[in-house]
C-alpha cells in the first residue's frame, strides 16, 4: 500500500474540512456570538495538519488507488472528518469531548442523533457547523455510494457500474471527477431550490439553511429543540416531505430525470419498489392515526406522510411526538427502520435494493423446491444479477442483524433498558436518529452512558460505509500484500 500517497490525499481533505470551517464562520462574525474563537482555531489547527501532511507527502505519486488503497482512505476519511469536526464542540466548552465526537459523528455521518437538550442555546456559528456537517457528509457519501463502493465489491452496489460512468473495477482513475462532478451539481441544485422554497414559506435564512442541510443530506438535524414542528406550518411540512423523498432516491437517476429522461427513470425497479412502499405504509398509517389521533384526515395525511417519509429515507425531522400513535403505526416505522431509502442517495438503512434481491432470491429457493430442475435466474430490471452479488447482499444482512444483536447487548449491559439499547443501535447503524425509548422523538442521547455513545459512534460509521469497508479493516488478510 502507498502510504505516502494515502497521507497525502488525507491532507487535502483535511485542508477542505478546515476551509469549510470558516463558511460557519462568517455567522459567527455576523451575529458577534461566542462560537467565533472556536472556529477559528479549529479552522487553523485542521488547515494546518492538513498542510502539512500534503506538504509531506506531495511528492508522492500514484497512477491508481487499488481496492485496499480505496477502503482505507473511504475509511479514514469519514473517522478523520469526524474527529476533527469535534473541535468547534469542545474547544468552545460546550460539549464533553465524548459529546462533541458523538455529535460530529452524527452529523458526518448524516444520523442525526444529538445529545443536546437546548440546541437553541448554542451560539449561531457552531449550530451552523453542526448544521452544515450534514451537508458535508451528505454529498460525500453520494460520491461514494456512486462512483467508489460499486468498483470496490461492496454487497449489491455493482449493480450501479451499468448506470454510472466511472472508472474501472480495479482502479480508481481520473474518470471518478466527471461522476462527482455531475452528482455535486445536481446536489447543488437541489439545495438552493429548497432554501429557496423554505424563504417562501416564512422561514428567515439562517433557518431555511439549517432545515436545508438537513433535509437534503437527510440528516435531521434542526436548529429548532422541537425540530420541524417548531414552524408549525403545513407549507413546510409538505416541502420538507418533499424533498426528502426526492433525497432517498439515488441521485443518478435524478441526474438522468434533469436531462429529460424521464422514461429511464421510472424503469428502475428500486424507484417503484421504494414509492409503492412509501405510499403504502403512508396510507395505513394516515388512516389509523385519522382513527385513534386526529380529528381531520388531511392532518393525518401530513403527519403520517412526514414521519413515514422521514424514518423511511433515515432523515430523522420529526413534527410530533410518534410514541403516542397506535402500536401498529410504531412497529410501521420500525419497519422503515430497517428498509431505509435507495442505493445512491444519501438516505442510510439496508436499501430498497438489498431488500428486493434479497426477496428475489428467497422467491427463487421457494421455485426450486417445486421445480428442482428448474434454472432462474435473479434479475434487477433488466440486469441480471450475479451470485457474487447476490452472496454480498446476503451476508452484508447477516454482518447487519449480528451486529445489531452484539451492540444492543453491550448497551443493555451497561444498564440501559431492552427498548433503547435495540432502537438506539437501529436508529445509529441505519442512520435514522430518533429511535424508541429513552432515544425517542421527545428526548435524545444524553441519558446513555458515555461508552454507550462511543459504540453508537462505531455504528454510526458502519452503517454510513456500508460496514464491510470497516469490517474488512479488523481483517488480517487485508493487511497483507
Amino acid at each position: 500500500m502507498n502510504w505516502g500517497h494515502m497521507a497525502g490525499l488525507l491532507g487535502l481533505l483535511f485542508l477542505f474540512i478546515g476551509l469549510s470551517m470558516l463558511f460557519p464562520l462568517g455567522f459567527s462574525l455576523y451575529y458577534r456570538d461566542a462560537g467565533l474563537a472556536p472556529l477559528l482555531w479549529s479552522s487553523s489547527i485542521v488547515i494546518f495538519i492538513g498542510f502539512l501532511l500534503h506538504f509531506l507527502f506531495r511528492k508522492q505519486k500514484a497512477a491508481g488507488i487499488s481496492h485496499r488503497e480505496g477502503m482505507f482512505i473511504v475509511a479514514s476519511a469519514w473517522i478523520c472528518s469526524s474527529l476533527m469536526g469535534s473541535l468547534p464542540f469542545m474547544l468552545g466548552g460546550f460539549m464533553t469531548p465524548t459529546d462533541a465526537i458523538f455529535e460530529s459523528f452524527s452529523g458526518f455521518t448524516t444520523t442525526g442523533a444529538s445529545i443536546l437538550n437546548n440546541i437553541e442555546e448554542l451560539p449561531p456559528g457552531i449550530i451552523m457547523w453542526r448544521s452544515f456537517t450534514h451537508w458535508l457528509g451528505g454529498m460525500g457519501i453520494i460520491v461514494l455510494s456512486l462512483a467508489i463502493l460499486p468498483f470496490l465489491g461492496v454487497g449489491g452496489m455493482q449493480l450501479y457500474k451499468a448506470e454510472v460512468s466511472g472508472p474501472s473495477p480495479d482502479k480508481l482513475k481520473p474518470r471518478i471527477r466527471d461522476t462527482a462532478m455531475i452528482l455535486w451539481k445536481v446536489y447543488v441544485f437541489f439545495t438552493l431550490v429548497l432554501i429557496v422554497l423554505l424563504l417562501l414559506g416564512g422561514l428567515n435564512f439562517f433557518d431555511s439553511l439549517c432545515q436545508t442541510f438537513g433535509t437534503v443530506a437527510t440528516g435531521g438535524f434542526s436548529n429548532k429543540n422541537a425540530s420541524i414542528a417548531h414552524f408549525d406550518s403545513a407549507y413546510v411540512d409538505w416541502v420538507i416531505t418533499g424533498f426528502m423523498f426526492l433525497c432517498g432516491i439515488s441521485f443518478a437517476l435524478h441526474y438522468k430525470l434533469l436531462t429529460g429522461k424521464v422514461c429511464d427513470v421510472w424503469k428502475s425497479p428500486e424507484l417503484r419498489f421504494f414509492s409503492l412502499v412509501g405510499a403504502s405504509l403512508i396510507l395505513i398509517a394516515t388512516i389509523f392515526t385519522y382513527i385513534y389521533s386526529y380529528d381531520s384526515f388531511t392532518q393525518a395525511l401530513r403527519y403520517s406522510s412526514f414521519q413515514i417519509i422521514s424514518i423511511i429515507t433515515s432523515t430523522g425531522f420529526v413534527t410530533y411526538d410518534y410514541l403516542l400513535w397506535p402500536a401498529l403505526i410504531q412497529v410501521i416505522l420500525l419497519f422503515c427502520m430497517f428498509m431505509g431509502g435507495c442505493a445512491g442517495s444519501t438516505a442510510g438503512g439496508i436499501k430498497c435494493m438489498r431488500i428486493m434481491l434479497l426477496l428475489k432470491l428467497a422467491y427463487r429457493e421457494l421455485f426450486r423446491i417445486v421445480h428442482p430442475h428448474a434454472v432462474r435466474q435473479v434479475k434487477m430490471g433488466k440486469i441480471l444479477v450475479k451470485d457474487d452479488v447476490l452472496n454480498g447482499v446476503v451476508g452484508f444482512i447477516i454482518i447487519y442483524l449480528n451486529l445489531m444483536i452484539i451492540s444492543s447487548l453491550l448497551i443493555a449491559a451497561m444498564g440501559v433498558d431492552l427498548v433503547t439499547s435495540l432502537t438506539s443501535v437501529l436508529a445509529c447503524i441505519s442512520n435514522i436518529g430518533p429511535g424508541f425509548g429513552q432515544v425517542g422523538p421527545a428526548s435524545n442521547y444524553s441519558l446513555l452512558p458515555d461508552p454507550a455513545k462511543w459504540l453508537l459512534s462505531l455504528c454510526m460509521v458502519l452503517g454510513r460505509l456500508e460496514i464491510y469497508t470497516i469490517i474488512v479493516l479488523m481483517i488480517p488478510e487485508f493487511w497483507k500484500k
